[in-house]
């Protein structure tokens, strides 16, 4: 992709960058004194800094290339993809996070766990954890995946010590700096990310002619639908807001970024924005493929490089140095977004019931020893699981089967019957790794067996239970 020279000055520019972060996160290393600081930011997170972390979240390397390759294959009607998470973005935002804050505030949690224990009592944590480890176990071992390929296009670095490289820059700087730290260089990298998305779309649609430009390009001849918003299957998109937009209600990254405000507003407030700039940044990188298919003549085998094959058809070395620098920064707010997630979980559901003694110094060594074998875990996934988008998606489904019913009824209602509960978790959940682990027969994606399952068992939850409302919203 790039000759000697250019390959030199790209590879200083992403050394100094990996040094930057490692440096960030030795300098939250030195502040981080309690259990609270490294897994939820000591509670005190600001709104920008916040702000930058939800869109950093929940725009990761593959939203931003797979909307584009989407786009430059599909047309405009692939932007209701992005606009399938903002749908959930707006419900969660309504309905939820101002309970998510209110009981993490109250009970001072630190994982979804906590919440599902506080509803349904002590038997729920085994569920929830297993469905969180193998969510953002493979989720991050992807994020390895994704930045190994990304050095591999760009330096023709093998595989598999990309994998390896990335690995040990991204223990190192979560290790150290905890969420802290992943909320603070995602207000860089997250900010970086945003302007060069849509520093590119304008760019595109510049040299492109504008949208008269494109309107009159002969490939509509082919593709007479590809202008048309409506231009998406009705199936395909309730597949994706199933999917994807079930995820969103039960991610434990995002519970944590609400419980790390350094008050409700700020959470509510913070998200409202990210909500909003997630939908933005989706949709130009959807209308950036669009102005590369029908304006630019880039013609490709693999649609997957549309987003190289962009920079090299758009802009000067430099320009491009720093969209690959975008495109890492990408990847990296996402992956130690995850890491840290899956981290607290070893750290606060795993270790944390089991001591006698929770000294807070103890709890805070632990949490950095979870970062530690969740990095293990997460790289042998990336290294030597031959079908690791299966086990996310197996996690994922897990997460939406099993715990988004019992989680968003839990945060409605109040004095539920625990034992249905946790019934209706292990229902969904088992029904969905038995239904992945048969193929997923006739093309069936697991959330649509076990989400029905799980929500056929709704009304056992109302049960016993007493009749007075749960916390109101403040």
């Amino acid at each position: 992709m790039f000759n000697e020279r250019e390959t030199l000055y790209l590879s200083i520019v992403v050394i100094l960058c990996a040094l930057f972060l490692i440096g960030l996160s030795y300098y939250f290393y030195r502040h981080i004194k309690t259990y609270d600081d490294y897994n939820v930011a000591g509670r005190s997170a600001g709104t920008f800094p916040l702000i930058c972390t939800l869109v950093g979240t929940a725009v990761g390397g593959s939203t931003l290339l797979g909307f584009m390759s989407k786009g430059f294959q599909q047309g405009v009607g692939q932007i209701w993809l992005p606009g399938a998470i903002t749908i959930a973005g707006v419900l969660l935002l309504l309905f939820f996070v101002r309970r998510i804050r209110d009981y993490g505030e109250r009970y001072s949690m630190i994982t979804l766990a906590d919440f599902m224990v506080k509803q349904y009592g002590d038997s729920a944590r085994l569920p929830t954890l297993l469905s969180m480890i193998c969510a953002y176990s493979a989720i991050t071992g992807m994020q390895f995946v994704a930045i190994a390929t990304v050095l591999n296009l760009v330096f023709g670095l093998e595989l598999a010590y990309g994998i390896v490289i990335t690995w040990l820059i991204l223990t190192i700087k979560t290790y150290l700096g905890g969420l802290k730290a992943v909320i603070w260089s995602d207000a860089i990298l997250g900010t970086l990310q945003t302007l060069g998305v849509f520093f590119l779309l304008a760019v595109v649609y510049h040299l492109a002619g504008g949208w008269g430009g494109i309107t009159d390009s002969e490939k509509l001849t082919a593709q007479p639908h590809f202008l048309e918003v409506s231009g998406i299957a009705p199936s395909d998109l309730f597949v994706y807001l199933l999917t994807i937009g079930g995820y969103q209600f039960v991610r434990q990254d995002l519970w944590q970024r609400f419980w790390a405000a350094k008050n409700a507003q700020a959470a509510y407030s913070s998200y409202a924005v990210a909500v909003v700039f997630t939908m933005l940044i989706g949709g130009a990188a959807v209308l950036i493929g669009v102005f590369a298919s029908l304006g630019l003549n880039i013609q490709l085998d693999n649609p997957d490089l549309t987003f190289y094959a962009v920079l090299e058809a758009t802009l000067p070395l430099p320009l491009i140095i720093l969209m690959i620098v975008v495109l890492l920064s990408t990847v990296v707010s996402c992956a130690d977004s995850f890491f840290i997630a899956g981290a607290s979980s070893i750290a606060n559901d795993i270790i944390k019931p089991r001591l006698k003694n929770q000294d807070d110094r103890f709890l805070l060594r632990m949490s950095r020893y979870s970062v530690l074998v969740m990095s293990v875990i997460s790289v042998g996934l990336a290294l030597y699981a031959p079908r690791l988008v299966t086990i996310w998606i197996l996690g994922s489904a897990m997460l939406v089967c099993g715990v988004l019913v019992p989680a968003l009824v839990g945060l409605l209602f109040d004095n539920l019957n625990r034992r249905a509960g946790v019934a209706t978790m292990w229902a969904g959940l088992v029904s969905a790794v038995a239904w992945q682990a048969l193929g997923q027969p006739f093309g069936v994606h697991p959330v649509f067996i076990g989400l029905p399952i799980s929500l056929l068992m709704l009304p056992l939850l109302f049960r016993g239970r007493d009749p007075e409302p749960m916390i109101q919203e403040r």
